[in-house]
């Protein structure tokens, strides 16, 4: 059972990769799970586009996008987050960092794999609330 991060097409970000993961065990504990093997791997605009395509069928940009391989209270998954798109919500939406916009994003994925969606009527603010929450 890991964390691994993995960088495609791009440098890797300069995270701290043992308080990264110790952050989202300590998230995912509080929503009852375990983490097993997380993938996170980060990527360009072009090679996310190119993954929402293929395996989703969608033909659009996106932060991130998390391919949810769970078992019961154990969380596992491959979440591909496109460092681009990263800067440019940063740059976009006034008071957030880079740093801090890297940080919800891999949260998220987490999230998503715990079991809350944002797609929904109402379910966008409470993942907001739990993204706050994970990084208060």
């Amino acid at each position: 059972m890991a964390i691994a991060f993995y960088a495609e097409d791009i440098k890797l970000p300069a995270i701290k990769k043992r308080a990264v993961g110790n952050w989202v065990k300590e998230v995912a504990a509080t929503y009852g799970k375990k983490v097993g093997d997380i993938s996170y791997i980060f990527c360009s605009d072009e090679k996310i586009l190119e993954v929402n395509r293929q395996y989703l069928q969608h033909d659009y940009y996106t932060d991130i996008i998390t391919f949810d391989y769970c078992q019961g209270d154990r969380l596992s998954g491959d979440l591909f987050i496109s460092l681009d798109t990263i800067r440019t919500n940063a740059e976009q939406f006034a008071g957030n960092d880079y740093e801090r916009e890297l940080h919800r994003v891999i949260i998220h994925g987490i999230l998503h794999l715990c079991g809350i969606n944002d797609k929904g009527p109402g379910e966008r603010e409470i993942m907001e609330a739990a993204e706050n929450k994970a990084l208060a």
